[in-house]
Protein backbone atom coordinates (compact mmCIF):
# COMPACT_ATOMS: atom_id res chain seq x y z
CA UNK A 1 0.00 0.00 0.00
CA UNK A 2 1.25 3.49 -0.80
CA UNK A 3 2.42 5.81 1.96
CA UNK A 4 1.69 9.10 0.17
CA UNK A 5 -0.91 10.48 -2.17
CA UNK A 6 -0.07 10.29 -5.87
CA UNK A 7 1.17 13.38 -7.68
CA UNK A 8 -2.11 13.42 -9.62
CA UNK A 9 -4.15 13.46 -6.40
CA UNK A 10 -1.96 16.23 -4.97
CA UNK A 11 -2.35 18.36 -8.11
CA UNK A 12 -6.14 17.87 -8.05
CA UNK A 13 -6.19 18.77 -4.33
CA UNK A 14 -4.30 22.04 -4.72
CA UNK A 15 -5.97 23.16 -7.97
CA UNK A 16 -9.39 22.62 -6.44
CA UNK A 17 -8.35 24.25 -3.15
CA UNK A 18 -7.04 27.36 -4.91
CA UNK A 19 -10.14 27.63 -7.09
CA UNK A 20 -12.45 27.22 -4.09
CA UNK A 21 -10.64 29.91 -2.10
CA UNK A 22 -10.57 32.22 -5.13
CA UNK A 23 -14.26 31.66 -5.94
CA UNK A 24 -15.21 32.18 -2.28
CA UNK A 25 -13.32 35.49 -2.07
CA UNK A 26 -14.68 36.55 -5.46
CA UNK A 27 -18.21 35.76 -4.25
CA UNK A 28 -17.77 37.96 -1.19
CA UNK A 29 -16.27 40.82 -3.21
CA UNK A 30 -18.75 40.75 -6.08
CA UNK A 31 -21.83 40.72 -3.85
CA UNK A 32 -20.55 43.83 -2.03
CA UNK A 33 -20.36 45.87 -5.25
CA UNK A 34 -23.39 48.14 -5.42
CA UNK A 35 -25.54 48.17 -8.52
CA UNK A 36 -24.73 46.51 -11.80
CA UNK A 37 -21.34 47.57 -13.09
CA UNK A 38 -18.99 46.11 -15.70
CA UNK A 39 -16.62 45.09 -12.89
CA UNK A 40 -19.37 43.30 -10.99
CA UNK A 41 -20.50 41.46 -14.14
CA UNK A 42 -16.89 40.45 -14.86
CA UNK A 43 -16.49 39.11 -11.30
CA UNK A 44 -19.74 37.15 -11.60
CA UNK A 45 -18.44 35.55 -14.80
CA UNK A 46 -15.12 34.66 -13.18
CA UNK A 47 -16.94 33.28 -10.15
CA UNK A 48 -19.12 31.06 -12.34
CA UNK A 49 -16.15 29.88 -14.40
CA UNK A 50 -14.30 28.95 -11.22
CA UNK A 51 -17.38 27.09 -9.94
CA UNK A 52 -17.81 25.09 -13.15
CA UNK A 53 -14.09 24.30 -13.14
CA UNK A 54 -14.25 23.15 -9.49
CA UNK A 55 -17.18 20.91 -10.38
CA UNK A 56 -15.34 19.35 -13.33
CA UNK A 57 -12.09 18.89 -11.38
CA UNK A 58 -13.99 17.47 -8.39
CA UNK A 59 -15.59 14.89 -10.69
CA UNK A 60 -12.19 13.95 -12.09
CA UNK A 61 -10.70 13.89 -8.59
CA UNK A 62 -13.48 11.60 -7.37
CA UNK A 63 -12.92 9.24 -10.31
CA UNK A 64 -9.20 9.23 -9.52
CA UNK A 65 -9.88 8.57 -5.84
CA UNK A 66 -12.25 5.69 -6.63
CA UNK A 67 -9.52 3.99 -8.66
CA UNK A 68 -6.52 4.89 -6.45
CA UNK A 69 -6.59 4.14 -2.73
CA UNK A 70 -5.63 6.88 -0.30
CA UNK A 71 -2.70 6.20 1.99
CA UNK A 72 -3.74 4.72 5.35
CA UNK A 73 -4.04 6.87 8.44
CA UNK A 74 -1.16 6.63 10.90
CA UNK A 75 -1.40 3.56 13.12
CA UNK A 76 -1.03 5.81 16.16
CA UNK A 77 -4.01 7.95 15.18
CA UNK A 78 -6.95 7.43 17.56
CA UNK A 79 -10.04 5.81 16.07
CA UNK A 80 -12.21 8.88 16.70
CA UNK A 81 -9.77 11.04 14.69
CA UNK A 82 -9.80 8.52 11.83
CA UNK A 83 -13.60 8.63 11.86
CA UNK A 84 -13.63 12.43 12.01
CA UNK A 85 -11.13 12.67 9.16
CA UNK A 86 -13.14 10.23 7.06
CA UNK A 87 -16.35 12.16 7.74
CA UNK A 88 -14.73 15.52 6.98
CA UNK A 89 -13.30 14.24 3.70
CA UNK A 90 -16.77 12.96 2.75
CA UNK A 91 -18.27 16.34 3.62
CA UNK A 92 -15.64 18.14 1.54
CA UNK A 93 -16.41 15.94 -1.47
CA UNK A 94 -20.15 16.48 -1.04
CA UNK A 95 -19.72 20.25 -0.80
CA UNK A 96 -17.33 20.41 -3.78
CA UNK A 97 -20.31 19.20 -5.83
CA UNK A 98 -23.18 20.86 -3.95
CA UNK A 99 -21.77 24.41 -3.92
CA UNK A 100 -21.21 24.79 -7.68
CA UNK A 101 -24.45 22.97 -8.50
CA UNK A 102 -26.43 25.22 -6.16
CA UNK A 103 -24.82 28.26 -7.79
CA UNK A 104 -25.65 26.90 -11.23
CA UNK A 105 -29.31 26.35 -10.30
CA UNK A 106 -29.46 29.75 -8.59
CA UNK A 107 -28.17 31.41 -11.78
CA UNK A 108 -30.66 29.52 -13.93
CA UNK A 109 -33.53 30.40 -11.56
CA UNK A 110 -32.57 34.06 -12.10
CA UNK A 111 -33.00 33.51 -15.85
CA UNK A 112 -29.29 33.93 -16.59
CA UNK A 113 -27.49 31.30 -18.66
CA UNK A 114 -24.01 30.13 -17.67
CA UNK A 115 -21.54 30.56 -20.53
CA UNK A 116 -18.26 28.85 -19.70
CA UNK A 117 -15.31 31.13 -20.54
CA UNK A 118 -17.50 32.71 -23.21
CA UNK A 119 -17.06 29.52 -25.26
CA UNK A 120 -20.23 27.52 -24.72
CA UNK A 121 -23.46 27.73 -22.80
CA UNK A 122 -24.21 25.11 -20.20
CA UNK A 123 -27.61 23.46 -20.56
CA UNK A 124 -30.59 25.34 -19.18
CA UNK A 125 -32.25 22.57 -17.17
CA UNK A 126 -34.62 24.69 -15.10
CA UNK A 127 -36.65 27.70 -16.13
CA UNK A 128 -36.35 31.12 -14.55
CA UNK A 129 -38.32 31.04 -11.30
CA UNK A 130 -38.66 34.17 -9.14
CA UNK A 131 -40.00 32.06 -6.23
CA UNK A 132 -37.15 29.54 -6.34
CA UNK A 133 -34.42 32.17 -6.86
CA UNK A 134 -34.21 33.47 -3.24
CA UNK A 135 -34.33 29.91 -1.90
CA UNK A 136 -31.45 28.83 -4.12
CA UNK A 137 -29.55 32.00 -3.27
CA UNK A 138 -29.77 31.13 0.44
CA UNK A 139 -28.88 27.49 -0.21
CA UNK A 140 -25.83 28.54 -2.23
CA UNK A 141 -24.75 30.99 0.48
CA UNK A 142 -25.09 28.53 3.36
CA UNK A 143 -23.44 25.69 1.46
CA UNK A 144 -20.54 28.08 0.86
CA UNK A 145 -20.35 28.92 4.55
CA UNK A 146 -20.39 25.19 5.34
CA UNK A 147 -17.60 24.61 2.82
CA UNK A 148 -15.57 27.46 4.33
CA UNK A 149 -15.98 25.89 7.78
CA UNK A 150 -15.02 22.44 6.51
CA UNK A 151 -11.94 23.87 4.78
CA UNK A 152 -10.87 25.59 8.01
CA UNK A 153 -11.30 22.31 9.93
CA UNK A 154 -9.36 20.44 7.25
CA UNK A 155 -6.54 22.98 7.40
CA UNK A 156 -6.46 22.91 11.21
CA UNK A 157 -6.29 19.11 11.23
CA UNK A 158 -3.52 19.08 8.62
CA UNK A 159 -1.51 21.60 10.63
CA UNK A 160 -2.10 19.66 13.83
CA UNK A 161 -0.85 16.43 12.29
CA UNK A 162 2.09 18.19 10.69
CA UNK A 163 3.33 20.07 13.75
CA UNK A 164 1.91 18.47 16.92
CA UNK A 165 2.60 14.93 18.10
CA UNK A 166 0.10 12.50 19.68
CA UNK A 167 0.82 13.87 23.17
CA UNK A 168 0.05 17.44 22.13
CA UNK A 169 3.69 18.49 22.07
CA UNK A 170 5.09 20.64 19.27
CA UNK A 171 7.17 18.41 16.98
CA UNK A 172 10.79 19.23 16.49
CA UNK A 173 11.04 21.19 13.24
CA UNK A 174 14.72 20.71 12.50
CA UNK A 175 16.70 17.46 12.50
Amino acid sequence: MQERYTITAIVFHWLIALLIVGAFIMGLVMTDIAGITPTKLKYYSWHKWAGVTVLALAALRLLWRLTHAAPPYAATMPAWQKGAAHGLHGMLYLLMFAVPLSGYFYTLSAGIPVVYFGLFQLPVIIAADPVLKPVLKAVHYWLNMGLAGAVVLHLAAALKHQFIDRDGVLKRMLP
